[in-house]
This record gives structure tokens, sequence and C-alpha cells, in this order.
């Protein structure tokens, strides 16, 4: 018998859910303490294509937000991040790591600014909501930090463009990469962003209210007939693929940015000030001792990466993958790892101990994969 997960107040559903049941969910994962559709009737392969081809709707709702509202709402949410966001304007979506007084990685967030006073964290799996309420607390600062009730469905694929205009109109078009907009939807605006966990192309729908959940789903879904729309959700292989990491998985606290290629994200400017900068200063002074590279390997494909798999260069321990998998398009096994100083240059070769104790060749990729 299938085990079966109970889910309660705390391990919350979504306003999608309903729908999400009906079309065949097969696996969920918990983040956030939120629900996360993993898989439906189509083997991860197939969806990989589909996603690749069409276009899906992803329940993506465990992408809580942290608001933060206030006089001080742009001094804490610079507290909390190495990236410079003086420049930052209304509209505008930022990836923004943040990290702790060691320079620790804590998430890494997508930042909407909404207004000069008025931001959104959407966050990954960490509990981004008590760590700013202790930095507005402990600093006195005037700010109101909540989670509202915005539950965040994706439509992505490359026919997502063709899909959004059918609901919210030709202005969708005018949405530039990493920005949004309010559109309207049945007399209310909801906030869309051009964003999403794919290379695929595609939108964020931030619903602000969980009462038009089922309404919002159904009128994407008619509209995405002919399309061949279907539910989804973040595809492994697509993934990694992309290079697109995942806290817990790549990397975790006891990361930095600098060792997960986040270096575009990190300013070290004189005048301007973090918690961590000292840390994170001292780490880019001595250089980073591990990297977040692409490793490819052997045409058998492997089997589940449930653990880091070992890396080995001459018997001589190199690193560790901590996400693989078979990519049907490129005929090997691509995997994500973080790989020690001096064995992390493209081509490099590897041995990978995989889980099932086989050794496979493989070699040291740039990110993302081609």
């Amino acid at each position: 018998m299938k085990a079966r997960l109970a889910v309660s107040r705390r391990l919350r559903s979504t306003p999608f859910t309903k729908r999400i049941e009906a079309l065949g969910v097969s696996d969920y994962s918990i983040v956030n303490h939120t629900i996360l559709p993993k898989g439906f009737t189509r083997s991860v392969e197939e969806d990989y294509w589909h996603l690749r081809e069409h276009v899906q709707l992803w329940d993506v709702s465990c992408q809580r937000q942290v608001e933060i509202r206030g006089h001080d709402a742009a001094r804490l949410v610079q507290m909390m991040t190495p990236r410079d966001l003086r420049t930052a304007v209304a509209g505008q979506c930022l990836y923004t790591p943040l990290i702790d007084n060691n320079a620790g990685l804590l998430n890494d967030p997508v930042l909407l600014k909404l207004s000069e006073d008025h931001y959104w964290l959407s966050i990954a799996d960490s509990d981004v909501l008590l760590w700013a309420k202790g930095l507005a607390l402990g600093f006195g600062l005037n700010v109101s930090v909540r989670e509202p009730d915005v539950s965040p469905l994706a439509v992505q694929g490359p026919k997502a463009d063709a899909l959004m205009e059918r609901v919210f109109g030709p202005q969708v078009h005018e949405i530039k990469f990493f920005r949004f907009r309010k559109l309207n939807f049945q007399d209310r605006s909801l906030m869309v962003a051009r964003s999403g966990y794919s290379k695929q192309g595609g939108y964020e729908i931030y619903l602000d209210d969980s009462s038009l959940g089922l309404q919002l789903w159904d009128t994407l879904w008619e509209a995405g007939q002919g399309l061949e729309v279907a539910p989804g959700s973040p595809n492994l292989i697509e993934r990694v693929e992309g290079g697109l990491l995942s806290y817990g998985n790549e990397f975790t606290n006891a990361n930095n940015p600098l060792e997960c290629d986040f270096n575009k994200y990190c300013s070290f400017d004189d005048d301007l000030d973090y918690i961590g900068k000292g840390a994170l200063c001292a780490i880019k002074e001595a250089g980073a001792a591990q990297i977040i590279r692409g490793i490819k390997f052997d045409c058998n494909k492997c089997p589940p990466c449930a653990s880091t798999w070992p890396l080995l260069v001459e018997n001589v321990n190199a690193g560790e993958i901590s996400t693989a998998v078979w990519s049907p398009r490129l005929s090997c096994n691509v995997a994500l790892g973080m790989l020690k100083r001096g064995y992390w240059d493209d081509g490099q070769s590897v041995v990978v101990e995989c889980g099932d104790g086989t050794l496979r060749s493989g070699q040291v990729v740039d990110l993302p994969y081609k």
C-alpha cells in the first residue's frame, strides 16, 4: 500500500490543491510547511519533454512571501543580503542571496520591490520570516514583518506567452524578464512576473486572495486547451541542465555565496553595509575553497541520488555530487556538485562514486549545460 501524506494546518494545502488532486498528482514534497506537487502521471522524462515543448501550470504556493514594509524596510532588506539594492526600482525582481554573520547562506529568495517601503521576499525552503523578525526587533527598526496571503502559480514553457495573453491580454508581452506588473483578473489586480524556476520561459502569478485560487486555475486551464496545457512542477532534469540551484540540496547554511558562484550578487563597496560583510570579505581574500559546477558522466542511467556522492581524482576526494539525473537530450547523466579548489576546471576528469557502489567516469563542465 502506498503511503499517503497527512495534510494539516501545520503542513498546509494550497488554493489550487483540489485541482491538483483531480488531475492525478502522484507525489508531494514539503517546502516552507506547504505541500509542493512533485509528479503526475507522466515520467520525469516525459514531463521534461512536455515542459520544453508546451506549457504547464505549477502550484508553487510553497514559495511563501516574507513581507517587509515600513519606514526602515529598505534598510532591513539591505542588511540581510550582500547584493547592492540601492539602485533597485519598483516593479523589479532581484535574485537575492541572504547570509548570516558568518557569511553562511540562509536562503536565496527572489526579492520583489513593490515600492520604496514595501518588499516581498519569495523564499526557498527555510524560515526567513523568523530571521527578519529577529533583526527588526534587535535593531529597533520601524517595519512590519509578516507572511501575507500570497500563493504563486507558475505558467512555464514555450507556449506560456500564448496562454497568458488569452487570460490577461496582450499587455503580458510588455513585462520584461525579472520584472512584474499588476494585471486585471476578474475585476482584481494580480501581480504577474516574468519569472519562474525553469529555463523554458514563463510567468509567476502572485495570487493574493486564496478564495480565487480555483477560479484562477480553471480560467488558465480552459484557456490552455489547444496549447496542450498540463499540470506540472519543477522538473529535475531541466533544473540540473539549466544550472538552477536548490537551497538544501546544492547548498546550505554551511556554504557561502562565493562557493555557489554568486559573486555577481555580492558587493564589497566600502559604503555598503550588511550582516556578514566582514566574514564574506575574508573569504574573498582567501579565495573560495570549493565551487558548484556541473558534472557529466557515463551513459548508463544512474540510480536516484538520495545522498551526496563522492567525486574522485586519482583516488583523491575532489568534491561531491548533490543532485544527479539522466538527461535524455544529452544522452548522459548530468549532475550538480561541489568541486574543491584545483579540481573545478572545465574538462577536469573525475570518477563518480554512485550510490549503488559503481564507479563511473565523468568530467567537470560549465553551467548551464549546453
